[in-house]
């Protein structure tokens, strides 16, 4: 009798876990395809409006000469030329 009732009480704590996690894991695919949609909308609208950055700056603009020539040093000695 004792048997039968750990059983039982070991049955039931296995399905409880699995019910858990099988309810966390849907959970889970719910939330990331939620999350996919609301990033690609965002996407979207980003795409779809113009962007104004008339303030942009290149590289070659930003760089001054000496950080230019460091660089260039730096990638010889990397290159061991």
């Amino acid at each position: 009798m004792e048997q039968a009732d750990l059983l039982a009480q070991a049955l039931n704590l296995t399905m409880f876990g699995m019910g858990f996690v099988f309810l966390f894991l849907t959970l889970l695919v719910f939330v990331t395809k939620l999350m996919s949609v609301i990033i690609q909308k965002l996407e979207a609208q980003i795409k779809a409006s113009p962007r104004q950055n008339n303030n942009s700056t290149t590289l070659e603009q930003e760089m001054d000469e000496e950080t230019k020539f460091v660089i260039e040093q730096a990638i010889k000695m990397h290159r061991g030329a």
